[in-house]
């Protein structure tokens, strides 16, 4: 039962009235009525015209975040049953769902929650107060809308570990919700094996959102000596195998990350193709072009540099840096794969940071493809913080 309502000031709500989902502490007006941080909230503009329901924080800048626009909606167990199966729906119609994120907060109208799904088991993310009280009813909805279509889960496990939480109030937490299960998982994506550690890989234990990028690499290292930076658990590196290099060289900074890549080529038989170093790619780089060494296929998949619009200064001059080492390190006609998952490194400014570092190793660049994240973590517009993935493919030339 709502409340409470929440009156916005004139002129304020911009981006909500755009189409976002969100509504932020110097936005609001005043809070009549009784309310408890978490509870469900009617949204009203100035002059009391209803812009929607969501559930409310006063501890957090994001004071609001909707549920939904529509002034007769109740937010009840069929409300959230509707944007489970909206979400279901839409991940069957778009991709491969033996492994895909299945609830992506805004992007599918229940914010602050992430839902992924690997073979049978979930793992949820719960980043909101409002949301965390929900989630039991959510994951509840996910088991019924796939037990429909046959997918039995096996067990669930949280990974609320983010800081981000605390800027809720909420403490980080990390643990199975129901039965123990062994958190090495085997999943299969584009024909690469992978065990997924849901339990201490990052985030939610292996990134999807670079499902099809990975894909659209195969096509380019038959037969091609790749190199694979910042390759996490192996993911580009192991499609360059199985695309058939002739030889692979992932490199990552994480003794963790190198040891489960090695695991994961051995599961796939690329142990004598596929091979992986612990080292700082920065260091490397320059190292490896002062030998001398050149590559078919650079893949650049670094870690966010910036998660904040304050370092995005210095998170330039990181992208800067590295395409730049990069692209020096590719054959004449051969490709560069490169991509920046930061929010705040916007598409313009990384293709002026990419174009930056052509020009100053004097490499001409021919675009093969420009991606963002897959299908299954939807691009929600007016929501710009549902996209962060731009990947782009160039064939690199020497100038001649």
């Amino acid at each position: 039962m709502e409340k409470a309502t929440v009156k916005v000031k004139k002129g304020e709500a911009r981006s909500l009235k755009a189409g976002g989902m969100w509504i932020y502490d110097n936005e609001i007006d005043c809070i009549p009525g009784d309310v408890s941080d978490g509870d469900l909230v009617t949204v009203v503009d100035f002059d009391g015209y209803c812009l929607g329901h969501g559930f409310i924080n006063r501890k957090s800048k994001l004071t609001v975040r909707m549920m939904s626009r529509k002034k007769d909606a109740v937010i009840d167990e069929d409300f959230i049953e509707m944007r489970v199966r909206n979400a279901w729906e839409y991940r069957k119609a778009t991709v491969d769902t033996d492994s895909c994120r299945l609830i992506f907060g805004e992007a599918d109208f229940l914010p602050g929650i992430v839902v992924d799904k690997f073979s049978n088991i979930l793992v949820v993310e719960s980043l909101a107060l409002g949301i965390d009280k929900l989630k039991p009813v959510i994951l509840e909805k996910v088991k019924q809308v796939l037990a429909e279509d046959g997918i039995i889960i096996g067990g669930i496990y949280e990974r609320s570990d983010a800081k981000v939480r605390l800027q809720e109030g909420l403490e980080r937490y990390k643990g199975f919700i129901g039965e123990p299960f062994d958190t090495k998982v085997e999943i299969t994506e584009n024909g690469v094996k992978y065990i997924v550690d849901v339990q201490d890989g990052q985030k939610t234990g292996f990134f999807l959102d670079q499902k099809y990028n990975r894909l659209a690499i195969q096509k380019l290292c038959k037969g091609k000596k790749v190199l694979d930076c910042f390759t996490h658990t192996g993911s580009f590196a192991l499609n360059a195998g199985i695309a058939g290099a002739s030889s692979v060289l992932g490199v990552d900074a994480s003794e963790l990350g190198v040891a489960q890549a090695r695991e994961n080529a051995q599961l796939n038989g690329l142990s004598d193709t596929v091979s992986f170093i612990c080292a700082d790619v920065f260091d490397l780089l320059p190292k490896l072009d002062a030998e001398g060494e050149k590559f078919d296929v650079v893949i650049l998949d670094p870690p966010a540099f910036t998660k904040s619009r304050a370092s995005i200064k210095n998170a330039v001059k990181g992208y800067r840096e590295i395409n730049l080492r990069g692209m020096k390190l590719v054959k004449d006609g051969g490709f560069l794969a490169t991509c920046s998952c930061s929010h705040f490194m916007n598409p313009d400014l990384f293709a002026k940071t990419i174009r930056e570092a052509s020009v100053s190793c004097h490499k001409r660049l021919r675009q093969v493809e420009y991606r963002t994240q897959a299908a299954d973590h939807p691009i929600l517009w007016a929501a710009d913080s549902s996209y962060y993935l731009k990947f782009y493919i160039f064939q690199v030339c020497d100038e001649k």
